[in-house]
């Protein structure tokens, strides 16, 4: 037999630190080595760093699952420079995520029929102290009323930035009162109104990566670490599946591997209401029973893509989603047909082949990690970051003891495996 080559994966990191050690820790149990279409392949990882490179130096990874790109500029162009240059696969694209804020995916899915909340754009209140800008004003800008914006769009709304994150700046209005004294506070921010979702009865997350998104309750009231909840009979199938389509849909339209659609459900209509997240929550003090899910789900795309040399496309191809777009179809076709562009942008049958045959093993290694006292070490050391020091210990049982309800239900799944 050959000798293996070893595919190595660059993890670009931020403050992360209990989803990478997951992460690391689950593919050095599992191990592998592997036969893809001809070659023996083995794994491995390694932290990159930040220095100063030589823009014809050549990339050392194979792929690069990255958390910086989307703030931080050093990272950004150097992930830019890889993909250009050396073709390195990279989750996620940094050209869409640089380049497709709120708006854009607002403006496309608007195009696609997806029952996006009614949204007008507004200049900034306060503008850039920036040469030209004042002439341009008093040349072009028109004078508007915001008030009759905020009655063309409806009550109750949100003000919020186009391409925000975060929660940052976003202020629900419910009157013109209450519009004037948010825009008078947004500053320079240029801003969405977009219509509330009348009596919805339902939020969730979709979280995809590849082809595979998992659908989540959402409760944006609660604090971070309860925001995401336990619970398992909220949709019935079709609902499952028409957030799941959605999901995985807005991921390959724009090319994100690794990204999160939340949705409100009004009278059983769906509606995707903020869905430009490609770097989505991946820490336990916020996922927790789902925090495993995550993890297996990055490892098994992060390494089909690696394994089977899968190529990194820069650019994006609409025109297959507009064509549908253009027929004369209900939305429940036209949704099965955009999934269908989406499966094929994703591979997912070599995808579900190459996991069914090379990491059959990894619900069994997940659960016992999952388990383990050096898990519940990483999620002290997650907690010890981001909470007051008395709290440690009650928040660090508290997160471990969902992520073992986890383990106790994923147990019992495979059990009833036939």
């Amino acid at each position: 037999m050959s000798q293996p080559e070893t595919t190595l994966i660059g993890l670009s990191l931020g403050a992360d630190l209990c989803w990478p050690a997951a992460y690391e820790e689950l593919l050095s149990r599992l191990d592998l080595d592997i036969e893809v279409d001809g070659r023996r392949v083995r794994f491995a990882t390694e932290r990159v760093v930040l220095e100063p490179y030589d823009l014809e130096q050549h990339c050392r990874y194979d792929l690069v699952l990255d958390r910086l790109t989307h703030w931080f500029s050093l990272s950004r162009e150097w992930i830019k420079k890889i993909t250009l240059m050396d073709g390195t696969y990279v989750l996620n694209n940094p050209w869409s995520v640089q380049s497709m804020e709120k708006h854009t995916s607002y403006c496309a899915m608007l195009k696609l029929g997806l029952p996006i909340p009614r949204t007008w754009m507004l200049p900034s209140k306060e503008q850039i102290d920036a040469d030209d800008v004042d002439v341009t004003l008093k040349r072009y800008g028109r004078l508007f009323s915001l008030t009759e914006v905020g009655r063309e769009v409806g009550y109750p709304a949100f003000l919020k930035p186009y391409d925000g994150g975060g929660w940052v700046g976003v202020r629900r209005v419910t009157d013109d009162k209450s519009l004037s004294a948010a825009y008078d506070d947004s500053g320079s921010r240029v801003n969405h109104l977009q219509q509330a979702v009348p009596d919805w009865d339902l939020f969730v997350r979709g979280v995809g990566v590849g082809p595979q998104v998992n659908v989540i309750r959402y409760d944006p009231d609660k604090p971070l670490h309860g925001r995401y909840l336990v619970d398992f009979h909220f949709l019935d199938a079709e609902g499952w599946q028409t957030a799941q389509k959605t999901t995985r849909v807005i991921n390959a339209f724009f090319g994100w591997d690794f990204n999160s659609c939340e949705m409100l459900r009004s009278d059983g209509v769906l509606h995707p209401i903020d869905f430009a997240n490609p770097c989505p929550d991946s820490q336990v003090t916020s996922l927790h029973f789902h925090f495993p899910w995550l993890v297996k789900a990055l490892l098994r795309w992060s390494l089909f893509c690696a394994a089977t040399r899968r190529p990194f496309k820069p650019n994006l191809d609409w025109a297959p989603y507009f064509a549908v777009a253009e027929q004369d179809l209900s939305f429940e076709e036209k949704l099965d047909r955009y999934d269908a562009l989406a499966q094929a942008h994703f591979s997912t049958p070599a995808f579900e082949a190459f996991c069914a045959e090379h990491l059959g093993a990894l619900d069994a290694v997940a659960v016992d990690y999952f388990e383990s006292d050096g898990f519940k070490a990483t999620v002290r050391e997650k907690v010890q970051a981001t909470y007051p020091k008395h709290e440690v210990e009650r928040f660090t049982d508290h997160f471990f003891g969902l992520v073992g309800f986890w383990c106790h239900t994923e147990r019992d799944r495979l059990a009833a495996r036939p």
